[in-house]
């Protein structure tokens, strides 16, 4: 059962000042730490649980939630711009966390299932356009892409901590929604919740890391499909370093298992990756593959909740570095980013599913200069 709010009308009860609802800055904006001339700004409050994001009509955000069963409509905008009016497009999903839009059509992942509402038409049913996916809901929240052919890149988690269960499980598939066939991009992976197409068409993709290992083992991951159907290790082989004694690597997968092109801390839960294709920020950061890190929920001091970056500039690791650090008060999470969305700017706007806001990502050069000004003592 699900509810499909009209997109333009603001029901009793439903619709939401962002701005009164943020009466002065959160410390997620206040205590960040940022490279020069990079700023952070609250964009829009009030979206609770927000995750993955998409453009609507008329410049409306769309935001997917998980543990709330909703998807939002945000619109309007105050005199500075900001979305200001927080709607519920449609309630009652199971766990709707991803969602892209095509052809002025919203398609939601809602665990088992992949939706379609007509944003032509609110208040219309939404319609199944495929339902062949497991109903588990450990890991079985997605994130969803069109990919640059057409089809809909969908995961499919491990229902579980470690487990070597058969396909369609720890996998990523591409399907054609219009003849219900998918294709097997890549197999062992744990629970990718992220993932873009690099300049060269190739998928890249975050995976969360096995629990339970202790607080530095094993790397998460960032991943590139070279070969479509390839295999990344999970549940024999974590991370690129560890060999899981409870699982042996099968003969067949012997020296055919894909090593990341990253690893991650162990535990900083990297969620939505995103190439930076806009051309505001400045070098390095120009076709940078940025990586919300969600952070830790079981090491004995938490790490992660930041964003950072591959630079991919020569460097070890594929030239990572941190963008946006500072979110985390002592053992106390500012905010938790999930995912990135492209604003029309050169911005980059994320989502933080622990305060229910979305910030905006911002570089100035004045103010760089600004800040050499000041350093020299320059009026």
């Amino acid at each position: 059962m699900t509810r499909w709010n009209a997109l333009w009308a603001v029901a009793v009860g439903l619709g939401l000042s962002a701005t009164a609802v943020a009466k002065e800055l959160p410390q997620a904006v206040t205590q960040a730490h940022l490279p020069p001339g990079f700023s952070l700004e609250l964009y829009v409050d009030g979206v609770a649980n927000a995750r993955q994001m998409a453009w609507g009509p008329n410049g409306t955000l769309l935001v997917g939630s998980r543990r709330e069963g909703k998807v939002y409509a945000v619109y309007d905008r105050d005199q500075n711009g900001h979305p200001e009016t927080v709607t519920i497009l449609a309630s009652d999903l199971n766990m709707p966390s991803g969602l892209a839009v095509k052809d002025n059509q919203l398609y939601v992942a809602a665990v088992n299932q992949i939706l379609r509402f007509d944003l032509s038409k609110p208040g219309s049913d939404p319609a199944v356009v495929y339902d062949d996916l497991p109903s588990d809901r450990h890991h079985g929240w997605k994130f969803i892409r069109f990919a640059p052919d057409g089809r809909l890149i969908v995961p499919i988690g491990a229902p579980c901590n470690v487990c070597d269960e058969p396909l369609p499980y720890n996998s990523i598939y591409a399907i054609d929604l219009a003849s219900g066939e998918r294709e097997l991009l890549a197999q062992g992976v744990r629970n990718s919740v992220g993932f873009d197409f690099d300049s060269d068409g190739k998928l890249v993709f975050s995976d969360n890391g096995a629990d339970m290992m202790g607080d530095d083992l094993p790397p998460c991951e960032i991943n590139r499909v070279e070969v479509n159907g390839s295999h990344f290790g999970y549940p024999y082989w974590h991370g690129g370093v560890v060999e899981d004694a409870s699982y042996k690597i099968p003969a067949a997968l012997n020296g055919k298992l894909v090593d990341p092109i990253a690893q991650l801390q162990a535990h900083v839960a990297p969620l939505g990756v995103e190439f930076y294709r806009g051309t505001q920020f400045p070098k390095p950061w120009q076709g940078a593959l940025l990586i919300a890190e969600h952070g830790s929920w079981n090491r004995s001091s938490k790490v992660g909740y930041r964003i950072s970056a591959l630079t991919f500039d020569g460097t070890a690791n594929s030239g990572y570095q941190v963008l946006v650090d500072g979110w985390l008060d002592g053992d106390t999470p500012l905010a938790r980013p999930v995912a990135f969305l492209p604003h029309a700017d050169g911005s980059m706007l994320i989502s933080d599913d622990h305060h229910g806001r979305i910030y905006r990502l911002s570089f100035n050069p004045e103010l760089v200069k600004r800040a050499g000004d000041a350093a020299q003592g320059t009026p």
